[in-house]
């Protein structure tokens, strides 16, 4: 054995399988004295983010997670990482590439001392050793080219969303987002068609989405109205702050659209809402917090489940109903078991109300009757 490796293979052993404070400066010290274990620590980072693949996870996941647990030098670490790793990783699909592309702008973290960086290192791949096998992610099939998941749509889909979210003029908010909502509603339409004239092999995939804290349970709720609304299934992880919705291209694509721009319509009210709530006297900021998202979750869902029984035509039935029997069968696939909870933490009677009156106000078009 080298005496590189064998510096790594020390370090490792003192560090990643001990928790302990003492047991990470020992790991450190060791790397921060041999220079010539650089090359050879790289590199077993890379062999930790090939095994995080092949566990289920994805990048987009493993840098949330790193986000959450640690602390920013360890995101630009693991971003580094994951693009060094990439070019010897295989086929990918457009979901994995969009994620990388989205790391791309990370930059390198600025090189502290050697002892101070080896032990950020250590802690990230102590990170990376522990995680768990997740459900793996299946690709939609190829469709037709012609109709589909339109890359160029869904940016100006997003441009526009971005832009309704950012103005503080509410009659630009709608009409931006009304102009969303319509080119959204044309992009479903077309796959609807598309499937009732001339089915392809197109089958349901499954994205992850993050839900993250705090109140992680209502916006969980939230997604999850979005996601039935739109054909798809969702399934809540609260422990890695994450759901997969599982469902058809053009309907995830949707899903991930609507939910964002709610969320943020959602925050920017609430926001409003309590500020004025504490201008009366009233101080309880997490209980209205938690109660106005989770009434904004249940009347959105109620919004939501309404405009759907009266979008589509008794002709299109039998092809949306074929589509729900292979999305609730790819779901119960990748998640044979799974439990139901309840909302905790719901007890603020003016935070419902402004969460409820908030929903009714937001920007949600159901998508135009199917002809």
């Amino acid at each position: 054995m080298s005496s590189t490796t064998s510096t790594v293979g020390r370090a490792f052993e003192a560090a990643l399988y001990d928790g302990t404070d003492a047991s990470l400066d020992t790991g450190a010290s060791l790397l921060a004295s041999d220079p010539a274990a650089d090359t050879e620590l790289d590199a077993r980072g890379r062999e930790f983010v090939a095994s995080a693949w092949r566990r289920g996870w994805q990048p987009a996941d493993v840098v949330r997670l790193v986000r959450r647990d640690l602390d920013d030098v360890h995101v630009r670490l693991i971003s580094v990482l994951v693009r060094a790793q990439a070019p010897d990783d295989g086929p990918r699909g457009p979901r994995w590439a969009a994620q990388l592309d989205e790391l791309a702008a990370a930059e390198a973290p600025p090189r502290a001392d050697r002892f101070s960086h080896a032990s950020a290192v250590l802690e990230l791949y102590r990170l990376l050793l522990r995680l768990p096998t997740l459900e793996p992610l299946a690709e939609p099939a190829p469709r037709q080219p012609g109709v589909g998941s339109d890359t160029r749509m869904f940016g100006r889909i997003r441009a526009l969303l971005a832009k309704a979210e950012a103005t503080g003029f509410p009659e630009e908010a709608e009409a931006l987002s009304a102009k969303a909502q319509e080119l959204m509603a044309r992009h479903s339409v077309d796959e609807a068609l598309l499937a009732a004239r001339a089915p392809a092999p197109d089958a349901p995939g499954a994205c992850r989405i993050g839900v993250e804290a705090p109140y992680e349970q209502a916006k969980a709720v939230l997604l999850d109205a979005v996601a039935g609304a739109n054909h798809c299934r969702s399934v809540w992880n609260e422990p890695f702050g994450f759901s997969t919705v599982v469902g058809f291209e053009a309907d995830l694509e949707a899903v991930e659209l609507l939910y964002t721009s709610l969320l943020v319509q959602a925050t920017t009210a609430m926001t409003r809402a309590e500020a004025a709530q504490r201008a009366g006297g009233r101080k309880r900021t997490k209980t209205f917090r938690q109660s106005f998202l989770a009434a904004y979750a249940h009347r959105i869902g109620s919004r939501l489940a309404a405009a759907a029984e009266t979008q589509v035509s008794d002709d299109l039935l039998p092809v949306l109903a074929s589509r729900a029997v292979a999305v609730t069968a790819a779901t119960d696939r990748m998640f044979p078991a799974t439990t139901t909870t309840r909302l905790r933490g719901v007890s603020d009677e003016a935070g419902w109300t402004e969460g409820a009156e908030a929903a009714d106000r937001a920007q949600v078009r159901s998508r135009p009757r199917l002809p």
